[in-house]
């Protein structure tokens, strides 16, 4: 019928015109100077409730980036021999055509996707494409190197022609019901090695790797063989990528619509190393990049204070060289020289107080900010968070881990106050002339007769008291002290990993009867005793504080650059991780607000509800 307003009349004769589907991105073949694809790929992908979205092979490096954004799900699709030089190697005998043209975009897109947790399925040359990215290898040609079977058939596309054994608990394993299926296979390279961020999950009679899947929580899967052509058999694969990017489609827009506080990073102590907030740099856990790549909206960052050994000064567990490195004109700021008479002669001692320590962080902190203003702001209040997200930038706030930066003097709670900290970590590993420390020796059964008056100083100044570190007798006097509810930014639970450092059920109960909050955190010492913890362990954690606690009392404090990493949500790019993690749980999104930081500023606002 070729008459255009009937067609239309389609569209226009509902609302909304179409349903929403998952975007999914295509990378094409390059030939005969166009690209070009299959229709076998976007029919699946169309078939399976996506929708189509043809990648040219562009390096461009804006055009990649905004490509990204518009993307919910990745297909790397097959295609010729890779260029060795990408992994290092010179070519052998036996490689075939390389097709230059598309080898630098689809590692640039399939690295970029990836450090964003967008869903992805490589097919063919696009399982060898998340070999090469993502720190795995490929084999140049299987058969140099003991292959026994023919991998490259002569039959039609659509006849398998082989099995493959698949791992149990993988994917595929759930996506077939059965240990082996029949496979069609058109190649002479393969992956050598899955590389850390994968396992592998299936292989051929003559053990050549012909599926790989992420070993880190994530949906990304390769297969060496071609789905597109083995109709309602390859159709799970093409479903599983399009649910998968269903799920992270709406990850996206919770936490578009959600303001994500993450409660306690220890970024600063890097800054001595000359690291590069703006840059995406590997040395932290935190950056412009890794916060933007995991939508996650604000930090609070810690200015961290070792707490020095019985008969030690503060500012020997502190790298002062390191200090003037990073920021000359704060070291002079702050740094004080003298020469001291030592029998070895004239010595030059630096020194710095532990409340100088802590401004020293902040004004960093505030000189990262103002060259980065455009991305980024301080923020005080859970007003200026809020007025951040609106206008599109990051937040960070300024909490103090250990009260011994107040250097024992009253005064300096008003002082920080006044710089905008948020919370006090009454104390680390050690007491304090504030508190005994869960790790430490008991020195004041619990809280001190100045630690009193800095509690009740830090209500009337509009500070959080944070009793992370804390003992527990501690905990229970701050909790008695206190007329504010208190705040553990990180801390887990004792009855699913017992050291000193986590809270007993009693502890958490207590806590809530305050109105107070406790945020699970990420080193993996206090989510499991032995063993590699895990994203799951974490999840595990939440849900035993909401089991004790209820939904209003919960939250997250990853301690990231603390020691602070889980495999599944190892830095600030894999914040969104934690959001499916939770929808897959079936919270609503109103409970996910309120464990991304919506209970932390309710808090917030009370305490800070007294200020003048």
């Amino acid at each position: 019928m070729f008459n255009l307003n009937a067609h239309l009349s389609k569209f226009y004769n509902k609302f909304p015109e179409g349903k929403h589907q998952p975007v999914i991105g295509i990378t094409t073949n390059y030939s005969d100077g166009g690209a070009t694809l299959s229709e076998k790929y976007y029919n699946q992908v169309v078939k399976a409730g996506g929708t189509p979205y043809l990648i040219p092979p562009v390096a461009d490096q804006d055009v990649i980036i905004n490509t990204l954004e518009h993307l919910d799900g990745l297909l790397l699709t097959g295609g010729g021999d890779f260029n060795p030089l990408w992994c290092g190697e010179e070519p052998s005998a036996k490689l075939h055509s390389i097709n230059a043209k598309r080898d630098l975009p689809e590692l640039l897109i399939t690295r970029l996707a990836y450090n964003r947790q967008i869903p992805m399925l490589g097919i063919c040359r696009g399982i060898q494409t998340l070999a090469i990215a993502l720190d795995g290898e490929v084999e140049q040609d299987i058969y140099e190197k003991g292959a026994k079977i023919k991998h490259s058939q002569d039959a039609d596309r659509s006849e398998p022609t082989h099995t493959v054994k698949l791992a149990e608990g993988s994917i595929l394993h759930a996506l077939y019901r059965s240990g082996t299926i029949a496979v069609n296979t058109f190649h002479h390279q393969a992956v050598r090695k899955a590389g850390p961020r994968f396992r592998v999950t299936a292989v051929a009679p003559d053990n050549v790797i012909e599926a790989i899947e992420s070993s880190e929580f994530k949906p990304i899967m390769g297969v060496q063989w071609h789905p597109e052509w083995l109709g309602d058999e390859g159709q799970k694969i093409f479903s599983w990528l399009v649910a998968q990017a269903s799920n992270f489609y709406i990850a996206k827009n919770v936490q578009n619509r959600i303001l994500t506080l993450d409660t306690h990073c220890d970024t600063p102590m890097f800054f001595p190393q000359g690291v590069e907030f703006s840059h995406r740099d590997s040395r932290i856990l935190y950056d412009l990049h890794k916060m933007t790549e995991g939508r996650q909206d604000a930090v609070i960052m810690a200015a961290y204070l070792p707490q020095p050994k019985i008969g030690q000064r503060f500012s020997q567990n502190i790298d002062l060289t390191g200090i003037s490195k990073f920021n000359p004109d704060l070291a002079e700021k702050y740094i004080t020289t003298k020469d001291v008479e030592t029998s070895k002669g004239t010595v030059t001692e630096r020194t710095i107080a532990p409340n100088d320590y802590a401004d020293l962080i902040f004004d960093k902190l505030e000189s990262i900010v103002r060259d980065n203003s455009q991305y980024i702001s301080i923020a005080r209040t859970p007003t200026d968070l809020y007025e951040d997200k609106r206008k599109g930038r990051k937040s960070i706030m300024f909490g103090i881990e250990n009260g011994l930066a107040l250097n024992g003097d009253l005064r300096n709670v008003k002082h920080f106050a006044q710089r905008g900290v948020v919370y006090i970590t009454l104390c680390h590993n050690g007491d304090n002339d504030i508190c005994d420390s869960a790790r430490g020796c008991n020195t004041y059964n619990g809280v001190s007769q100045f630690g009193e008056k800095v509690i009740k100083e830090m209500n009337r100044c509009g500070i959080m008291v944070d009793l992370s570190h804390a003992g527990e007798k501690s905990f229970y006097d701050a909790l008695d002290i206190s007329s504010m509810p208190i705040v553990c930014s990180h801390s887990n639970s004792k009855a699913l990993c017992d050291v000193p450092r986590n809270l007993t059920d009693d502890q958490m109960r207590a806590l809530a009867a305050k109105d107070g909050v406790a945020h699970i955190t990420l080193f993996h010492g206090f989510l499991k005793k032995e063993g590699e913890a895990t994203i799951l362990d974490a999840v595990a954690h939440l849900e035993h504080a909401i089991k004790i606690m209820g939904i209003d009392h919960v939250g997250v404090g990853t301690d990231f650059d603390g020691d602070g990493t889980v495999r599944g949500m190892a830095d600030a790019s894999e914040m969104i991780n934690f959001t499916l993690q939770l929808l897959r749980r079936k919270y609503s999104e109103r409970d996910i607000a309120k464990i991304w930081g919506g209970n932390w500023l309710r808090v917030m606002a009370q305490v800070q509800a007294v200020r003048k």
